[in-house]
Order: C-alpha cells, then structure tokens, then sequence
C-alpha cells in the first residue's frame, strides 16, 4: 500500500508539473508566422512599400546584397524562422518576384509606431495600417484558396492562421520619439499607457478573429544605442554604468513593465490565449555589460558609422552614405570585421548581436508564459 501511494503521489506530483512553466529551451513547432513591428523585425517592407533607398552594405555579411534589412545581415525573426525550419518571412508589401506566403508573411516596416501615423510620421506603415493589411491579407488568401487549391503552395491555409504564432516586435520608435519634445516623467507614463490600450487592442482584434498563439517583445535598452548616446548623452551625467542614456533605458523599463502588465490584462479577457514574453531587455543589456565574454569588442559604437571612437556616430552622415562635411567628402563605411560589434549603424544591432540575442531566447531563460500561472491546475 506504502508503494503504491508513493507511485499514486510522484504521477500526481508529474501532472501537476506538466503546468508549470519551468524554464527549458523553447520548442517552436508552428504552421505559419506574422508578424507586426518595425525596423528590428523589418525583412523588406520599408524599401517595398517606400522604395527607401537601403545602403549597399546592409546585407553583405549574410545575403552578400541589400535584403531589405537594416543590418549588415540577418536580424532575429530570421533566426527564429530558422528553429522553426520555416523560410525567411516575405513582406507584405513586396510584389515583385512572386513571394510565397504559404508559412506566414512579415507586416513590419522600419519607423512604424504602434501609435497611429499621422502628416508628421515620417513611415504611414503604423500598427493599425499593419493589422488592416493583415485582415486583407486574410481575406484575400482565404477567398482565392476558395477557388484555386493550388494556391495552397502559396498561402496560408485557414487552419493555419488559427494555429500560427503572432509575433509583435514594436514600440520602440514611439518612445524615442517622446524624447524629442518637452515631457514630464507623469506625461511619458501616461503616453506609455497610451501606448498599451492600442497595442492591446490591436491583439484582441487578432484574438477575435481566431488568433491564439501570441509572442510579444518588449523594447530593447534604448539608451544604448549610439544615435542616442549621441544626441542625449553629451553631458556625463546623463549617462549610467554601461555609458547608456539614463533617461532613455528607465523609459523603457517603464513600457516593458506597462506591457507585462497589457499581457495579463490581455489574457484575463482572452482566456484561450497563449503569450510568450520575451525579455529583449535583459538580454541586450546584459550582452552589452558582458560584450567581451560573448566574444564581442565594441559594446556602443557603430560598425557602419564616421567619427571614429567612442561612438563611430555622426548624426549628419548615415551609414553607406558618401557626403561633403565641413569642406571634406567622407563616407561613412562599415567595419572590417562585423562580428567584433554589437551595433551595426548606430539604431540596429549587427547579424553577431542579433544571432546571439535568438540564441537566448531560444534557450527559454528570458521568456515568461503568464498563461501557464494561470492554469486551473495550479493553486
């Protein structure tokens, strides 16, 4: 009898673990992939949709040519479409060379905010427009598959857009933007809430319409970035330990605690979701505190950049771009060896930075499944 209470209590004690959100190396198994953001995730949007005159180093570490990145060469959603053994995400937006959407399709563009555009954005591409495209996207392939299963190769099925994983990588242009125009910390909180009550809304638009599997970002250590470094951290004591803009990263600690929270309230009303928070922050700043035990040597400057150390960032020049400054023409050219460097032009991380970054999240470490904590199994 003593046996077999223990074999009764250790099952017991098996199933009710099966529900716990344990940490171990996420298995991504998903038909198809979409995905709303901006310039971290954009893989083409922005030069389709604009025809934005992308910098003929952008691309040459992976791809050997512009790729529609704004990177030297892949970015992290290209990462995890690898664990996932899917194909690289083709925009929206791109019409030429006949792309295949059959595993998912990418509604990021560089500069989106998840705030509406307006006669002053400088990219009209925000997240209501993505979602709108989205739910054309979804009608149109659901309508042709109507009539042509052999469209099948070439969209997604219906089945899949039900099953599939809806990423949201965005943000990060509404907050640095709010820096540029006088605000107290109150106002930033409030706009920051602003912010959330959109994109919350935006996913529950997603949820009503089938959408289940929901991956959500939080924003990156903004204050770290060279551009920013160089426009607000001229002063020594606007900097932190890391040499990051203060002001900039508690920002972002605010908008990433404000949108853990969105993500509860989310699920508290959307009870068949299931949310994966990925902590971007943590795993950029601690990259950028430990660069050179990740093999890095630059943890702020710019590889793509003109000025040279300690930021390699000149807010006049961008990189690729040849131009006449002060009587001298100078081009602001890429490094020699891009995997020495975290950042890539002063605004995105290199393809090494991006590679490790996904390799974190793919470990599991840096991720939290608020859906799990709220498992009936649990008390």
């Amino acid at each position: 009898m003593a046996l077999l209470y223990i074999l009764h209590s250790l099952l017991k004690l098996a199933f009710l673990c099966s529900f716990w959100p344990t940490v171990v190396p996420l298995s991504l198994n998903y038909p198809a992939v979409f995905n709303f953001g901006d310039s971290n995730s954009d893989t083409g949007g922005l030069v389709a949709g604009k025809a934005f005159p992308m910098t003929q180093f952008n691309g040459e570490t992976y791809f050997h040519e512009p790729s529609g990145r704004f990177c030297d060469g892949r970015l992290i959603i290209d990462f995890l479409m690898e664990a996932m053994e899917l194909p690289y995400m083709n925009p929206y937006l791109e019409s030429v060379g006949s792309p295949s959407f059959q595993t998912g399709c990418n509604f990021a563009t560089g500069g989106s905010t998840i705030l509406p555009a307006n006669a002053a954005s400088t990219n009209p591409f925000s997240f209501n427009l993505q979602l709108s495209q989205f739910f054309r996207f979804k009608n149109r392939a659901l309508t042709l598959l109507s009539k042509d299963k052999e469209l099948q190769n070439y969209l997604p099925a219906e089945d899949d857009f039900n099953k599939g994983l809806y990423i949201f990588d965005i943000g990060q242009n509404d907050l640095d933007g709010v820096f540029y125009f006088p605000a107290s910390d109150e106002q930033v909180v409030a706009f920051i809430s602003k912010l959330m009550s959109e994109l919350n809304y935006g996913m529950k638009r997603l949820y009503d319409a089938g959408a289940r599997n929901f991956w959500v970002h939080n924003t990156g250590p903004l204050g770290c970035l060279p551009r920013i470094i160089a426009t607000f951290g001229k002063k020594p004591s606007n900097l932190d330990e890391h040499g990051c803009v203060a002001s900039h990263n508690r920002a972002a600690t605010v908008f990433n605690k404000k949108l853990h929270d969105m993500c509860l309230q989310f699920l508290a009303h959307s009870p068949e979701a299931n949310i994966t928070y990925v902590d971007i922050f943590s795993i950029k700043l601690n990259l950028i505190s430990n660069y050179s035990l990740y093999g890095f040597q630059q943890p702020l400057a710019a590889c793509c950049g003109y000025g040279g150390p300690p930021l390699n960032f000149d807010t006049r020049i961008a990189c690729g771009v040849t131009k006449d400054l002060n009587g001298s023409i100078v081009t602001a050219n890429p490094c020699n060896n891009t995997a020495e460097y975290i950042n890539w032009d002063g605004t995105h991380y290199t393809e090494a930075a991006n590679g490790f970054v996904a390799d974190e999240i793919l470990t599991g470490n840096y991720s939290d499944y608020p859906h799990l904590r709220n498992s009936p199994f649990l008390t």
